[in-house]
């Protein structure tokens, strides 16, 4: 690594952890629909800390033929077609996005991004998959690699589920609010 590496950059040999979290209309990232997206962009102190930098989330329309089952909607309270969302195209969603974690990832001298998340393997195939769609090329993320809670909180807390993990890490957890991407 070069003269401007950054402590974050050595941290994880030049990977940025960017935490991210959707909400679909459904499990196949083939079929069923992006419907938020939210990325917390984060920055490490001198002691090694990390702390929430910047947090970017957008409503995202569902794509055209995109099925979107009832069972997904119920869980996650979205209404797909509510003009209050102000719902963008998922390409414009997934280019604000990447735009933000390039920036930072020229900021922090780091290579590729890895994604943070609960089930994170879930989240990057929806990832994948809208930017296949959307015809991107080239996105910020590595395609395989991810730093996953969900096999985090079961081996240090015995827990997979995330309300469950948070409460025995005693970290505070409203499941009211819980199933929004920008929340989780």
């Amino acid at each position: 690594m070069n003269n401007r590496t950054t402590r974050l950059a050595r941290r994880f040999r030049g990977l940025l952890p960017v935490v991210i979290d959707v909400e679909t209309s459904g499990l196949n990232p083939a079929t069923d629909a992006l419907l938020e997206i939210a990325a917390v962009l984060l920055k490490m102190d001198e002691g090694g800390k990390f702390h929430r930098q910047q947090t970017v989330a957008y409503h995202v329309e569902p794509f055209q033929g995109a099925r979107l089952e009832q069972e997904a909607l119920e869980i996650n309270g979205i209404d797909p077609f509510s003009p209050l969302r102000l719902a963008i195209p998922e390409s414009q969603a997934l280019y604000r996005i990447f735009a933000a974690v390039r920036k930072q990832l020229e900021e922090t001298a780091c290579y590729r991004a890895v994604l943070v998340g609960h089930n994170a393997w879930f989240d990057l195939n929806f990832i994948l998959a809208a930017t296949k769609r959307a015809g991107i090329r080239y996105h910020p993320f590595h395609t395989f690699t991810t730093f996953d809670t969900a096999s985090l909180s079961a081996l240090t807390l015995g827990e997979t589920v995330l309300a469950r993990a948070a409460r025995r890490a005693r970290v505070s957890f409203d499941i009211q609010q819980a199933h929004s991407a920008i929340y989780d």
